[in-house]
Order: structure tokens, then C-alpha cells, then sequence
């Protein structure tokens, strides 16, 4: 898309000139990826990716709007990064209606991130690996901070496997359902020395839990704040009590600090907040009084006369710019890691289905009139080839492992492509890779293939 804008004249000059960089490279690189080459990659008519790239770069106002099958792939920065050349390009972002927008898979993501949950940033996206901004946080706290990034999810199984990390405490998280490679997990959360698990509902990772401490819903039984994808933070207020030997996550954690030798006092949550809007610049002047005043306010709010930054990019249209220019990004593409071959012919995607909730821990108990019982999804090309009948249970098999299921045929599907949630592992019957021979259906978890 970005060549044929390029090509046919269509990129915003004016906006590239006057707040970016790195155009030059940026234009040089994607010279080979054609319309041609994008057809053959993809599978998507040329024409269509022809009219798609005009209407985007066309637009009066235009916005770029991902979920996780954009950002949970091997090159997932490359696929982030590449979406915003596209905005780049076209001048689609900092202004009404236009930008890009990671949608998220669920409520207060984006607050996790903004308090630090994320392995190399501290509240407000200060690197932990930047000196100064790391001594402001350990003057705060009384404390030092290891001065090096820390491990994902990934990064904590590798750790595991290589007997660096063996002492697990997990908050609202199941990993033991939610890992794409279920038996892994399993097998490491279950040779750790010790597990906790903090969460509302008795997991399958609670199950092989050392302790397991019950916690309260932020949604209904806590106090604090929430923050939504447009960056708007507001506040949450407790509706209900939490039920008899429930404890909210913060009183459970305070509790945990004075019993190891922190007194960090009475848990408050607007104390709590107060302490992040001394330490994030970008929280600065969002006072509880003032969320409440005004419905919630969208970061960076430096103090309390500012009002929020209603577009979070607008600093590019400013004349003269201000602050450093947004910098184009040479990518290459790459395919998926596993390749499709004479054995594992289908491409296996996963997702969500309307009724249900990623491990089926807070969806599972109640019943739903949108809810059927998980299946493999074949385009019915697909099941005429490989002569399969709608209910047929079939093996459907990987690189990596196998689970048994029932057929079911979307004409939504294109041929080649299979679809499969993650809802219900207990529906599923599995075996890992040294199982049996496949009877029925062969796989690769990205692709997939029945015969």
C-alpha cells in the first residue's frame, strides 16, 4: 500500500517535509513490494489492494485499527511499525477521526501499561534503564531497582526452562490455559519451587498453585482508576462488598509488604494515585477531584490547569514543530514461521467468539443462547476435499501437538484457512507431539490441513 500511494502521487508531502523522517529510505525500500508481489504474498487481489491504499490515502479523516492478530505474531513491532509508515505517509494521525488505534482484548489494558506492566518501563513509560529516570523512582521508594529490562510472559518460560526463575506470583493471569503451547506451560508452572496465584476464580493456574489468594473484582469491589484506549483515565468506585474472605488486590499486597518487613502503611487508593502523578509526568494534573469533575481526563495532563491532550500526536502539526520528528521505519515482510507444506497444507488462526472470554474462566459458568460447542471452523471447499462431514470429530494436528474436534463448515472461511478458539481447552481432547499418528485431520498451529 505505501509504494502505490507513493506511486500514484498520493502521499502528503507537505505533512512528510514539515514532521517526519527517514523518508528517503522508507520510499527506496518498499520499491519491490508491488501490487503483484503483494497479490502473490497475500492471496488479496491486486486491484483491491489498489483501491484500498487510494481510499486511505484519499480520505479527509482516516483511521488504522488492529487487534492481536496484528501484534501476536514473531514480527509483531515490524507489523506495528509498518501500519504507522501508512500514517505516516498520508498525514492520518494527530488530528479529529484520523490516527492509529490498537484495540484492546480487554478493559484497562492500556492502564497496565501506563502503571508499568510492561518488562522495561516504569509508570508512565520511563525506561527503567534510563539512569535518572530510575533514581526518581528509587528515591521514592526507598529501594534500588535492577537497572536491566525484565521478561515477558515468553521470556518467563524460557527462564523457567533454564531453571533461572523459579518463583512464580501471578495476579489475574492464567497462563496455564492461555499459552499457545499448553503442555509447556503445564509442565514448567508445575516445576516451579513455589506458585501464587492472586485472581478471582480458581484457575487451572490456581490449581497447581502453592497459595492461592482470593481477590476481589476491580470492576465492582475495588476503588482506583481505569484507562481506556483513547488514553482517558477515570475513575472506578466499589458498587458492592467483596464476598466473605475476599480482599482487594491492593490490601493483599500491602498485607504481603508488612509481613516481609514494609510497613507501607493503610492501602488507600487515592494515596496510591497520588504517588503516580509525583513520579509520571503524564498523570501529573489528574487530581481525583478533577477525574471527577470532568468525567476523566486523556494523558498527558501535566498539571492542573491542562486540559488532557485530546489528539496524543497533534505536537505534529504545530508550526514550528515541536518536539523531535515522527520517524519512518524500514521493515521487511516476513511470513510465518511455520511454512505450509504437503503435510500441514491449512493455515490455523485463533481468535474469539462473540459470547466467550479468552480461557473461559469468567464466560465458562453461565450459559449463553450465542453459545455452541467449539469446533473446527473448514471453509466447505476444504471439507469437499479432504471428504469431511459437518460433526465429524477429526484430529486436527500440529508441528507441536494435536486436539480432537468437531468439523464445522464457515463459508466465511477462504480455502486454506481454519479457525479454532481458545475457550474451551476441557471441550478439546489434546495430546502432545509424541502422540499417536493423526487420524483424521494434520495441522500446524498458523497452519492446518485435514485429509
Amino acid at each position: 500500500m505505501g509504494r502505490e500511494i507513493i506511486a500514484a502521487g498520493l502521499a502528503n508531502t507537505k505533512f512528510i517535509e514539515h514532521a517526519t523522517s527517514g523518508f528517503a529510505a522508507y520510499r527506496e525500500h518498499v520499491e519491490k513490494y508491488t501490487l503483484e508481489r503483494a497479490q502473490r504474498e497475500t492471496g488479496v487481489p491486486a486491484e483491491i489492494i489498489r483501491q484500498v491504499a487510494h481510499a486511505y490515502a484519499r480520505a479527509e479523516r482516516a483511521q488504522l485499527c488492529w487487534t492481536l492478530g496484528i501484534t501476536e505474531h514473531h514480527n509483531a513491532v515490524d507489523n506495528v511499525v509498518a501500519l504507522i509508515n501508512l500514517a505516516l505517509l498520508t498525514g492520518h494521525v494527530g488530528r479529529y477521526g484520523s490516527g492509529v488505534c490498537p484495540l484492546r482484548g480487554q478493559n484497562n489494558v492500556q492502564g497496565g501499561g501506563d502503571m508499568g506492566a510492561i518488562p522495561d518501563r516504569l509508570p508512565g513509560f520511563q525506561h527503567v534503564e534510563n539512569d535518572e529516570l530510575r533514581a526518581k523512582f528509587e528515591q521514592a521508594w526507598g529501594s534500588k531497582i535492577p537497572a536491566q529490562r525484565g521478561w515477558h510472559i515468553s521470556g518467563m518460560l524460557d527462564a523457567m526452562e533454564r531453571g533461572e526463575l523459579t518463583t512464580l506470583y501471578v495476579l489475574g493471569e492464567n497462563p496455564a490455559d492461555s499459552e499457545a503451547d499448553r503442555h509447556r506451560a503445564l509442565k514448567l508452572l508445575g516445576g516451579l519451587e513455589f506458585l501464587v496465584a492472586q485472581d478471582l476464580f480458581y484457575t487451572k493456574t490456581a490449581e497447581l498453585a502453592d497459595v492461592v489468594l482470593p481477590a476481589a473484582a476491580g470492576w465492582c469491589e475495588s476503588e482506583g482508576t481505569v484507562t481506556s484506549s483513547e488514553r482517558r483515565v477515570q475513575r472506578v468506585r466499589a458498587a458492592v462488598a467483596p464476598p466473605a474472605g475476599v480482599r482487594d488486590d491492593t490490601e493483599i499486597i500491602f498485607d504481603l509488604a508488612r509481613r516481609l518487613g514494609h510497613d507501607w502503611g493503610t492501602p488507600k487508593a487515592e494515596c496510591i494515585w497520588n504517588e503516580v502523578r509525583k513520579l509520571s509526568p503524564m498523570h501529573g494534573g489528574m487530581s481525583y477531584s478533577r477525574l471527577e469533575q470532568m468525567g476523566g481526563i486523556q494523558w498527558p495532563c501535566y498539571d492542573e490547569q491542562h486540559p488532557g491532550e485530546i489528539f496524543l500526536h497533534g505536537r505534529l502539526w504545530h508550526d514550528p514543530l515541536i518536539g523531535p520528528r515522527a520517524p519512518f521505519s524500514v521493515v521487511e515482510q516476513e511470513p510465518p514461521v511455520d511454512r505450509l507444506d504437503e503435510q500441514y497444507p491449512i493455515r490455523l488462526t485463533t481468535g474469539r467468539r462473540l459470547d466467550s472470554y479468552n480461557t473461559g474462566v469468567q464466560t465458562g459458568a453461565y450459559a449463553s443462547p450465542l453459545r455452541r460447542e467449539e469446533s473446527i471452523d473448514l471453509a466447505p471447499e476444504d471439507g469437499r476435499q479432504y471428504n469431511l462431514r459437518e460433526g465429524e470429530r477429526v484430529r486436527v494436528s500440529s508441528r507441536r501437538g494435536s486436539v480432537v474436534a468437531p468439523v464445522r463448515f464457515d463459508s466465511g472461511l477462504r480455502p486454506g484457512l481454519a479457525f479454532l478458539t481458545m475457550h474451551f481447552p476441557e471441550q478439546v481432547a489434546g495430546r502432545n507431539k509424541f502422540g499417536p499418528s493423526p487420524d483424521r485431520c494434520a495441522g500446524n498451529n498458523g497452519g492446518t490441513s485435514c485429509g
